[in-house]
């Protein structure tokens, strides 16, 4: 709570005014968001951890049960959760220069027709919301994130997420399964001065990547000359499935809410939740210095 109010208390919030009742400020809706992920309760039962921080000066005041639903569905909330999960690795920006990108889903109780082709019928199935992060192969802070629909693909969420993650880091090198393989993110990645190292599938060959490109040659070149260097950069892709473990260990890997709004926030408050859990922990193994915190004062947060 104490890092998560430090991180809070550098964003300009702008003055919420509006006719009737005094509106809940944005500083106390991401802690009502950020409280109720971490303790995987439901709004009910959060309320008396609200309570204990209001007591300790976080919060402004204690809501009803109600106002915590409503924030879930607040589109604000999403933009202020991804800005302070990027910022929140700050400490950790010259420890990380390797990431790893990937995305898994998180499901819902919402039930989706899907027409079976091979079988010619049709049935319900769990609608679930997928999250694309690039994280940090040596903490697993991390850098980025992208919450879609389960349906949408990896690949092009890919340019994104280094744009995102070049905010703060400085990435030398980036490694993505097969999913994330194609020219133009390849060429993305190397335009910024980032190796990546995303595996062939097994139909490319020397003989057809002629026309594709300088940096599909070079890449393609080392795969199959030097396999054994290529894999021991991409085999630090087994961080990203480590990052998506301790978030769904410790926080769960079902969503409550109902809408898409809500859904999206539920799980940018885990990956908030995560990057704080782990900057407690490197502050006791590498001894990090927190203020570097205080430098999210200087970067602003891009509104849609």
């Amino acid at each position: 709570m104490d890092m998560l109010n430090e991180l809070l208390s550098y964003i300009p919030f702008p003055n919420a005014t509006c006719a009737g009742r005094t509106p809940v400020p944005m500083h106390d809706k991401i802690l009502y968001v950020a409280m109720q992920a971490y303790n995987t309760k439901s709004s009910r039962r959060c309320i008396s951890d609200l309570e204990i921080a209001k007591k300790l000066g976080y919060l402004y005041s204690t809501p009803h049960f109600n106002t915590v639903l409503k924030t879930l569905n607040d589109p604000r909330v999403s933009t202020y959760l991804t800005h302070l999960i990027q910022v929140s690795g700050l400490p950790l920006k010259n420890i990380e220069r390797d990431f790893a990108v990937d995305s898994s889903g998180f499901s819902t109780s919402l039930f989706g027709r899907w027409f079976d082709v091979r079988t010619g019928t049709e049935s319900d199935k769990r609608l679930y919301k997928k999250a694309h992060i690039t994280c940090g192969v040596v903490t697993n802070i991390i850098s980025a994130v992208i919450i879609t629909p389960g349906a949408c693909n990896d690949s092009p969420e890919f340019s994104r997420l280094i744009k995102d993650t070049k905010r703060i880091y400085e990435p030398r090198e980036v490694s993505a399964d097969m999913g994330y393989i194609s020219i133009d993110n390849l060429e993305y990645a190397w335009g910024k001065a980032i190796i990546p190292f995303i595996p062939f599938k097994k139909n490319v060959s020397k003989e057809t990547a002629s026309g594709n490109g300088m940096v599909w040659r070079k890449m393609l070149k080392f795969f199959t000359d030097y396999p054994d260097e290529f894999y021991h950069h991409y085999h630090k892709r087994s961080n990203v499935e480590t990052t998506f473990h301790m978030i769904k260990r410790k926080f769960g890997d079902h969503l409550r809410s109902r809408t898409e709004i809500g859904q999206t926030n539920e799980i940018l408050a885990k990956c908030l939740c995560h990057n704080l859990c782990v900057l407690v922990q490197e502050l006791f193994e590498l001894d990090i210095d927190l203020n570097e915190l205080k430098k999210c004062a200087e970067i602003k947060i891009a509104h849609k």
